[in-house]
């Protein structure tokens, strides 16, 4: 007997997919060759530019999706024969020169951007990075503060106040201390989230200890180099008691953008957004023009210039990629 079910995608290897079925069963599960087909003709849309986001359909399966799936009871052969629309996704330019987008994880709440606060030594520019990408996706940030037991608890807040300036929680956490956990613990229950960062800040050994028996991998810090060896190849996503779930995302090395347009950029700076509309030109680049209400917020100390430079640069980027992405 065939039975249909809905479900979440909790991974996929190889083309093999495991999907948690709203029975509480885990499915071991193949896209059906429609699909595949219809994901394959999509990619080649998009390589000659005729289709827009919004138009960009069917969508290509991801991590975090809701599917329809059937099978036998107790088969090992299911089909993924609906991917449900979406109401949220974490996308990032697909590495190398390759073209397109890469999805991430889909039907998030939030993303946890996790930084240590040493050992690997934080860069507060790349967290910049790793924001803009969560505001392009329309998706709430929270900042993580992790490994405090490293460093001085009034220094490490001093250098990342710009960011609470600009609007974003942040959470400064230590396993071995016990600090901060139940805090983060009851904005991450319930919720989908992302789990992402650079490599090494600690973020499985966190969110193993607010979770007991989530069993995310964990690695080591390589002494000779001070950055983490990559233990995450994939995206998975691992339930939370009660509901919601983690998304464990791999660590990533080169953290990229992709389809935002550069004048879109300024809207990604939250704290920016007050005086889009009091510049003097509409069309203001924030860059050089005489009259623009973010340089003179630079000037005057109401917005960090740490994170105008970040603007600058990460705009720079994407008007460069805008000209030769197609």
């Amino acid at each position: 007997m065939t039975l249909e079910r809905d479900g979440v995608v909790l991974q996929g290897t190889g083309g093999i997919w495991q999907v948690r079925t709203d029975d509480g069963l885990t499915r071991v599960a193949s896209l059906r060759g429609r699909l595949k087909q219809e994901a394959t003709g999509r990619d080649a849309r998009e390589m000659r530019n005729e289709s827009s986001r919004e138009q960009a359909r069917p969508l290509k399966l991801a991590v975090g999706d809701r599917v329809s799936v059937s099978g036998e009871e107790n088969g090992d052969s299911w089909t993924i024969d609906e991917i449900h629309p979406r109401r949220s996704q974490l996308a990032r330019k697909r590495p190398g020169n390759a073209k397109g987008e890469r999805i991430i994880v889909a039907n998030l709440d939030q993303v946890l951007v996790v930084f240590a606060a040493a050992n690997p030594e934080p860069h507060p520019r790349m967290l910049d990075r790793f924001l803009v990408i969560a505001e392009a996706n329309d998706l709430a940030a929270r900042i993580i503060i992790n490994k405090v037991d490293l460093a001085d608890h009034d220094a490490v807040r001093e250098r990342f106040a710009e960011f609470t300036a600009a609007g974003y929680p942040m959470h400064i956490t230590s396993v071995k201390q016990s600090l901060g956990l139940e805090e983060l613990r009851e904005e991450i229950a319930g919720k989908g989230s992302a789990l992402t960062g650079p490599s090494g800040v600690g973020k499985s050994s966190l969110m193993n200890t607010l979770f007991p028996g989530l069993n995310l991998r964990t690695a080591e810090i390589s002494d000779s180099v001070n950055k983490g060896r990559h233990t995450t190849v994939g995206a998975l996503l691992h339930s939370l008691p009660g509901g919601g779930f983690i998304a464990d995302t791999p660590g990533l090395r080169e953290v990229g953008l992709w389809g935002i347009d550069p004048r879109e950029i300024p809207s990604c700076f939250p704290e920016f957004r007050p005086l889009l509309d009091q510049c003097r030109f509409a069309d203001c680049t924030h860059t050089v023009e005489p009259g623009c209400a973010i340089r003179d917020a630079v000037t005057a100390g109401d917005v960090s210039r740490g994170r105008y430079e970040s603007y600058v640069k990460l705009r720079d980027e994407l008007a460069h990629a805008s000209a030769d992405v197609w």
